[in-house]
């Protein structure tokens, strides 16, 4: 028993370490950068690359949550045990710190490199696009609940076996393309945390946003997904 756990929680670190190494080192490294920026279309793809490949690398022993949206939402739609969730948001926490921290001593290697947003979410000023708090709640709570039903439908009975990260991939990848310039994109509490750590100041006093609105409109998915899926189990 302790073996499994163990393994699981190695498994959502690692899938959440990637997923902010990758998805948040995209935005801080190449986004902007002069003549090959690669652009919120490509931030986009790499978000949704990160859990692709992780669901593919580890998603076989811990469920490939990486998110802790994802956890309290599929523990709601009774997908996740009860023993499992503050460990997995846990690990899942640390594994997005311990990336931010690793891209914050690269990206120091650059002479004239600044923290700025370092990658974080905000509202009304700090949105992208200046979008208002109300705007940039419902935006995160709808494209969480729309996530968390991607991934309860492609994991339930009668969905093609063993292809689940695809759509998975490609829905974080739209999700990325719809709300970076509202709120530069969320969905996840843990990947929220990490860089507005590093920010400081405004992005960490807006971070409840980043917490409540993901795992609100993951609940009411896990909730539907209890009526509209059969059980896994």
């Amino acid at each position: 028993m302790q073996n499994d756990m163990s393994r699981r929680l190695t498994a959502e670190f690692i899938g959440t370490f990637w997923l902010v190494f990758g998805g948040v080192g995209s935005a801080v490294f190449a986004a902007t950068f002069p003549q090959y920026g690669i652009g919120f279309l490509g931030v986009s793809f790499a978000f949704g690359l990160t859990v692709l490949t992780m669901a593919y690398a580890v998603g076989h022993i811990s469920g490939g949550h990486f998110n802790p949206a994802v956890t309290l939402g599929l523990w709601t739609a009774g997908r996740c045990a009860n023993r499992h969730v503050i460990p997995y948001v846990i690990v899942q926490v640390a594994g997005a710190i311990v990336a931010a921290g690793a891209l914050y001593v690269i990206a120091s290697g650059r002479a004239d490199w600044t923290v700025q947003s370092f990658a974080s979410n905000g509202y009304g000023a700090l949105s992208p696009g200046h979008y208002s708090m109300a705007a940039c709640f419902l935006a995160e709570l709808i494209l969480t609940f729309i996530f968390l039903m991607i991934i309860t439908g492609t994991t339930s009975k009668g969905a093609a076996v063993g292809f689940a990260g695809i759509p998975i991939g490609l829905a974080l990848t739209l999700i990325h393309l719809i709300s970076i310039p509202i709120t530069n994109t969320s969905v996840n509490p843990a990947r929220s945390t990490a860089p507005a750590l590093f920010a400081g100041g405004e992005y960490l006093g807006q971070l409840w946003l980043f917490w409540a609105a993901p795992i609100l409109g993951a609940m009411i998915a896990g909730v539907l997904a209890r009526v509209l899926y059969e059980p896994t189990e």
